[in-house]
């Protein structure tokens, strides 16, 4: 495969924390790649290190060692100033937790990735209405995360993921905290964006997800069993 269209390349990578005097390993020696376009779900029980593996591909943490190369940067050996713009230019993160600031509105929390990278307010305007259509939150725009259900939050999330149309998302259980109709909504927001083209990692239990997978990973046991 062409280096261009590797857009993740994980080499033997291990992630031990330190707890006192106790160590714990998240997993080991896990090696995988991810082609341009190409959507994999990664799944495995409860504490098996899906968020923490999303968390290194998307430079919020390190490995212990081995190596994450994403759009040809070693992001292991980067400093906080690069991974920041790296961040906001180049991946979209989807919390499970939603991690939607409390104090501004749907349009506002979309509209915040897009400020820090200095686009321009017409830009801001447009793209701000078109991604709440996507998701179908247009009439919510000047609601608060406190007025809207978990399912409604999910998606403000999927918004402003997209809010710098980066090439990467990565998804954490998108559907963990939902019913099975809300969670039909996030699982055709998937979809939209797999017909696309984008570049998606979702950790999931879902089957509805794993379904759409180009490439399933399982992490058992801190390794991956496939």
């Amino acid at each position: 495969m062409p280096a261009e269209k590797k857009v993740v390349q994980a080499s033997n990578l291990c992630k031990i924390y330190e707890i006192g005097d106790v160590k714990v390993e998240a997993f080991r020696d896990v090696s995988f790649s991810v082609e341009k376009g190409e959507f994999t779900a990664i799944g495995g029980p409860s504490g098996c290190g899906k968020t923490t593996l999303l968390n290194i591909v998307g430079g919020i943490d390190r490995p212990t060692s081995g190596k994450i190369i994403v759009f040809g940067e070693d992001l292991s050996v980067k400093d906080e100033d690069f991974l920041a713009s790296f961040r906001c230019h180049k991946i979209g993160f989807v919390f499970q937790s939603y991690n939607l600031v409390s104090t501004l509105t749907v349009a506002e929390n979309v509209a915040f990735p897009m400020e820090w990278a200095r686009k321009s307010e017409d830009h801001i305007e447009k793209w701000l209405e078109e991604l709440l259509t996507t998701v179908g939150l247009q009439h919510r725009a000047e609601h608060f995360p406190s007025q809207l259900s978990g399912g409604e939050q999910q998606r403000v999330a999927f918004a402003r993921a997209l809010a710098n149309d980066p090439p990467l998302l990565l998804v954490d259980e998108p559907t963990g905290n939902l019913d099975a109709k809300t969670s039909q909504k996030i699982v055709q927001i998937l979809e939209k964006l797999k017909s696309e083209g984008k570049t998606i990692i979702v950790a999931t239990h879902d089957e509805q997800i794993l379904r759409l997978a180009d490439q399933k990973l399982r992490l058992e046991d801190g390794k991956l069993v496939s």
